[in-house]
């Protein structure tokens, strides 16, 4: 069974899945519709639809026919995500993350300041007009760039940042499996260390792992210490954790 985030990433890299999905989140399509749209064999979105409706991305019903024929199978959009691929030298970030649901009065506690008003003038309403409603997703739209132009920035931070840790781990720490355990606390630094996964990583036992996680413990403690510009003075039974921070009573 694929991940979510696999899963996305496999029904999103085929092209007419993508065109499929930009015209049912407009309004739902027949296949029919969809074939003459695209500009393939209605055998061939049949297909592209089994994959989406399998992912739950889109579903189907049974709508009555026009002609007053046999009931015909509409298909809509029935998933909300949202997909960001961050890639860099020193840079890799793959996520999928699910979009909030409700209204626009649930959501304002999440949303900023400036789609407040947005919120005041559509609150509670079941139908808003074509000219207005493009001039609230013109705002909208101009918040998501501010946004994105910030999150720009800070990953463009983050990776600078990685890129002078990655040329400090590669001068302290003189063993792959070394680098290897420290770029994995980097990557997740609120996470507990997984040893059991990073061990079928790299294929070592449970004595040779033990000895990796004094080494690296030892050399971190090391520059935790250097960095503060204090001495650690403790009796020979004590430890100190790589992650405990050094103050001073001063």
């Amino acid at each position: 069974m694929l991940d979510d985030i696999d899963l996305a990433l496999y029904l999103l890299q085929n092209r007419v899945r993508r065109q499929i999905l930009e015209r049912l989140v407009r309004e739902p399509h027949y296949p029919m519709q969809l074939a003459e749209i695209i500009g393939v064999s209605q055998q061939a979105i049949m297909k592209h639809l089994k994959e989406l409706e399998k992912g739950d991305f889109v579903k189907r019903e049974k709508v009555p026919s026009e002609k007053g024929g046999p009931p015909k199978t509409i298909f809509s959009v029935q998933k909300a995500l949202s997909l960001r691929v961050d890639l860099g030298p020193d840079l890799f970030n793959c996520e999928h993350r699910k979009l909030p649901s409700g209204g626009p009065m649930r959501l304002s506690s999440r949303l900023p300041a400036s789609s407040m008003s947005v919120v005041e003038l559509v609150s509670g309403r079941k139908k808003i007009a074509v000219s207005e409603g493009v001039s609230h997703l013109s705002h909208l739209n101009e918040t998501l760039e501010l946004l994105d132009q910030q999150r720009d920035a800070v990953i463009a931070l983050h990776q600078h940042i990685r890129n002078r840790i990655s040329a400090a781990v590669d001068s302290d720490f003189d063993k792959y499996e070394q680098r290897a355990m420290v770029h994995t606390i980097i990557e997740a630094p609120q996470q507990r260390l997984d040893l059991t996964r990073l061990s079928k990583e790299l294929q070592l036992g449970q004595a040779q792992m033990n000895t990796l996680l004094e080494e690296v413990q030892l050399r971190l403690e090391r520059q935790i210490s250097d960095r503060a510009g204090h001495i650690i003075a403790t009796p020979n039974n004590s430890e100190l954790r790589w992650w405990l921070p050094v103050k001073s009573n001063r």
